[in-house]
């Protein structure tokens, strides 16, 4: 699970990142968009974000607290914005949020068939894919002063502000759109809808942030998958472990696999680039594979609760098993969704992945002497290190 949770973080890392090429950037600066020109300004933005993870973790740290900030400011104003400029010149339609546009009425609630999914059930894709991620605080547990607790208080508040904002964000986009079969050819929507209500002026401005926002998403996000192919390299459970568990002497990042992890991302944007559909298929791809993982992770906890150590920091008391019991039928769900046969190219990248994983570890297991060999380190205390660190530092 470790492997198909890097295997996320690499695609999902392209998926955001693309979106700044392909649906902010050509609006913003009014140039048309081509897979060509998508492809190079993505896989610049990944180096960016590359160097800053690996010259300085505290840096990245701070621009990404900077960037939080910038974020919800920014899209409490621009909500607040288009509510406001929308109301006083007359152009919200709700009715827009209950219109199929330019899709026929009959079987778009439906269910679908065993290979296809009606458009509603799909649409239901978008939340999957936006409330995302929020695990990436508990990825970087290990640098985190008492996780505990800091680390589900960061993944609840993150999932209701952003959820909140992001929801009233996309119903005043909605309101606003028009008409909806007006937009359908264009590969710019939102940015469109915010440049034509608010003028070019304020509606560039508001997309800079998003920009910003974005770029901060992407750049944890590689964060993330560099932790985590850190720290399995350092338990030798990633293949090439030897090279990607170093620590840069004068730099103290792991500069090793934080390049890995963004040449993993390069080739990916290079495999999905020259497609006409590269946008659908990343995103569907960075859906599937959280789907699964949460799925997984909510079935273990289920059936292993019992024996973990008991939690310093948060607890569901008697909510625990309702809320498992609605994390199992969503996942299910949302899981069934993925059916539909316009999914083929994102369960063939799952399916290639799982196969590498797959036979690693059974590679590992056999060099290993069984499963006893790869039985998880000992945890420990983050917070005495830190202490120590700290305590040192003083006495230089």
């Amino acid at each position: 699970m470790g492997w198909i949770g890097f295997t996320f973080l690499a695609v999902v890392l392209v998926a955001v990142d693309y979106t700044i090429a392909s649906t902010v950037l050509p609006v913003m600066l009014s140039y048309e968009g081509t897979a060509e020109n998508a492809w190079w300004i993505t896989s610049m933005i990944i180096i960016m974000q590359a160097l800053m993870i690996a010259f300085s973790t505290r840096f990245t740290q701070k621009f990404n607290a900077v960037a939080v900030t910038i974020q919800l400011v920014g899209m409490i104003g621009l909500v607040v914005l288009l509510f406001a400029v929308g109301a006083f010149n007359n152009e919200l339609d709700f009715s827009n949020l209950f219109s199929t546009g330019s899709i026929a009425q009959e079987g778009y609630y439906s269910f679908g068939t065993l290979t296809s999914v009606g458009p509603w059930i799909m649409g239901t894709l978008l939340g999957a894919f936006t409330i995302v991620g929020f695990e990436s605080a508990a990825n970087l547990a290990e640098e985190t002063r008492d996780p505990a607790r800091v680390v589900p208080k960061a993944m609840w508040q993150a999932v209701l502000s952003l959820g909140v904002i992001g929801m009233l964000f996309l119903i005043a986009v909605t309101a606003l759109l028009g008409d909806p079969a007006a937009l359908q050819g264009s590969a710019t929507p939102v940015a469109d809808v915010i440049n034509r209500v608010l003028g070019p002026i304020l509606g560039n401005l508001l997309l800079v942030l998003v920009v910003i926002s974005i770029f901060s998403c992407g750049l944890v996000i590689l964060l993330s998958g560099t932790r985590l192919v850190w720290a399995m390299s350092r338990d030798e459970r990633f293949p090439g472990w030897q090279l990607w568990h170093r620590i840069h002497p004068t730099l103290k990042t792991p500069v090793n696999s934080t390049i890995f992890v963004a040449v993993i991302g390069q080739v990916i944007l290079a495999l999905f680039s020259q497609q006409t559909d590269a946008l659908f298929a990343l995103f569907s791809a960075a859906t599937l594979l959280p789907a699964i993982i949460y799925a997984v992770t909510v079935v273990i906890y289920a059936l292993k609760r019992n024996k973990l150590p008991p939690s310093q920091g948060f607890r569901l008391g008697a909510w625990e098993t309702p809320v498992l019991l609605v994390a199992f039928l969503w996942l299910a769900f949302e899981l069934a969704i993925f059916r539909d046969a316009s999914f083929a190219k994102p369960w063939f990248y799952v399916a290639v992945m799982f196969v590498i994983g797959a036979v690693y570890l059974v590679y590992l297991l056999m060099t290993r002497g069984g499963a006893k060999a790869l039985k998880m380190p000992d945890l420990i205390a983050i917070d005495a290190i830190l202490d120590a660190d700290k305590g040192a530092e003083a006495n230089r």
